[in-house]
């Protein structure tokens, strides 16, 4: 019986072509390692001379009738628009399905006014998204990892389905590897506070980082300059470039969102 139910799981899973921008291909072939079942497909990321992106979805007929899946990083305001075309273009080639992975929403922490003139960009930016085009199975789906406020789920419109993914289980995971000791779990906390409390180690974990301007380097060394500031401070792959620039760079460790990803792509 057991054999049988492993069959039928089998025969319901999908066959993913997985798309992504150019600064999510580490990541994608990652997701991509995790599973048969995920094909990685390119496009080419051109521009033209006045800099207007130049875009071409490859094997775009092949598509027709297939599972097909976007893996976005919307680092800077810069490369949105690019994505945007590819992935409003995508849902239209006659697919199965779509689903757009979008690991960090960026705008996630302007979520709301606190004076008339404020703009929420957050509201904005899900407005964008919720105007991707249907395709023939129906809304897209959006995989966003630890978005900044739940209550941004209601700021999509009826054309996606928001999907809330978290990092925290690659947190515990790696937690359970560290050597047997006991841990204390602080949230919002200074590290010197811990530290002058007694804490033999402290370590950090961020799902999204960001660090703007360079921003890591602060956490390689103590405020007095000496020595690292945490024993370890993990972060996911969810911005790439950031990932990028503290490869080889204790006490920083990324943790992987692909495995999670590809499971997320079976929903």
């Amino acid at each position: 019986m057991e054999k049988k139910a492993d069959i039928q799981s089998q025969h319901h899973k999908k066959q993913v072509h997985l798309f992504y921008c150019a600064d999510c291909e580490d990541l994608a072939r990652k997701v991509a390692a995790h599973s048969d079942l995920i094909t990685l497909q390119s496009i080419n990321w051109r521009n033209f001379d006045d800099g207007f992106p130049n875009l071409y979805i490859n094997n775009a007929q092949e598509m027709r009738g297939q599972h097909v899946a976007f893996l976005a990083a919307f680092s800077s305001p810069g490369v949105i628009f690019e994505q945007l075309s590819v992935i409003y273009a995508l849902p239209r080639l006659f697919v199965a399905s779509f689903t757009l992975v979008l690991p960090f929403f960026p705008t996630g922490s302007f979520e709301r006014m606190e004076e008339e003139g404020d703009v929420a960009t957050a509201f904005t930016m899900a407005r964008i998204l919720s105007n991707i085009p249907i395709s023939r199975g129906g809304p897209t789906s959006l995989v966003i990892y630890d978005i900044h406020a739940l209550q941004e789920r209601f700021y999509f419109g009826d054309h996606v389905l928001p999907l809330f993914e978290t990092g925290i289980p690659l947190l515990k995971q790696r937690l359970h590897q560290l050597p047997d000791s006991d841990k204390v779990v602080c949230t919002k906390v200074r590290e010197e506070s811990v530290s002058g409390s007694g804490a033999a180690k402290v370590s950090a974990y961020v799902t999204h980082g960001v660090f703007p301007k360079r921003s890591w380097e602060r956490f390689t060394r103590k405020s007095d300059g000496s020595g690292n500031a945490f024993a370890f401070f993990w972060i996911t792959d969810s911005c790439p470039l950031t990932v990028k620039a503290i490869a080889n760079k204790p006490p920083f460790e990324v943790l992987s969102l692909a495995g999670s990803i590809a499971d997320a792509l079976q929903i």
